[in-house]
């Protein structure tokens, strides 16, 4: 699931035409921090690289094969001097068959790697430290159960975990959101989508009554 704080730069500019997550293929989002016109081209070249797996190959691509393609694409931007590294850096989420629910990260120089929880851009250091904390308390050390399957951060349904994210990122920014400051993404097996603005305007009023 992706939560990313939604920034219009000019109040004449058309909300809708601006968003920071994509979606990839049937069952892969992409969410791009930094530049949005690098993030808008590494989208369409993830696309391409989902579609031509799925035409050789007759499935969809992993997502964790997606993102190692996209580091790999973007460690070869930093070896000529007459390439230009892209100024963003990507999350790629995603339920696999055989791993389970996915969530990578790759940098402009090509690093890319798995995570629990991932917080990037503004107060990243501040978010980092609150799921680290979080994340400590609820395994108490211990990340995976008795069976051997990793241990969740917020346990239950879609909304819940959505709220939690809402939660953690208006505390730590200090800012109270309406429904067109968020967007969101969430992935399910073999399917991506975002929420609508009143579909995160459900979970704000959802979050509001708990308080």
């Amino acid at each position: 699931m992706f939560v990313s704080q939604k920034k219009i730069p000019d109040k004449l500019l058309d909300p809708a035409s601006i968003t920071y997550i994509f979606k990839i293929s049937p069952s892969i989002g992409m969410l791009a921090t930094g530049s949005i016109a690098d993030g808008r081209a590494l989208a369409i070249r993830a696309r391409s690289e989902s579609a031509e797996f799925k035409y050789k190959y007759g499935y969809e691509m992993p997502v964790d094969t997606l993102t190692k393609r996209m580091a790999n694409l973007a460690q070869v931007y930093t070896q000529r001097a007459y390439m230009r590294p892209m100024g963003v850096s990507l999350m790629f989420i995603g339920v696999d068959d055989e791993l389970g629910p996915l969530l990578l990260q790759t940098d402009p120089a090509g690093y890319y790697c798995s995570a629990q929880a991932i917080a990037v851009g503004t107060k990243k250091q501040e978010l980092s430290t609150a799921l680290e904390r979080a994340y400590k308390k609820k395994t108490k050390g211990h990340y995976r159960d008795e069976n051997g399957k990793r241990k969740l951060l917020v346990e239950g349904n879609a909304n819940k975990v959505i709220e939690y994210a809402i939660t953690l990122l208006s505390n730590t920014l200090g800012t109270e959101f309406r429904k067109n400051d968020l967007e969101v993404g969430v992935a399910t097996k073999g399917a991506f989508r975002s929420l609508t603005p009143d579909e995160i305007d459900e979970r704000l009023i959802s979050i509001a009554e708990q308080d």
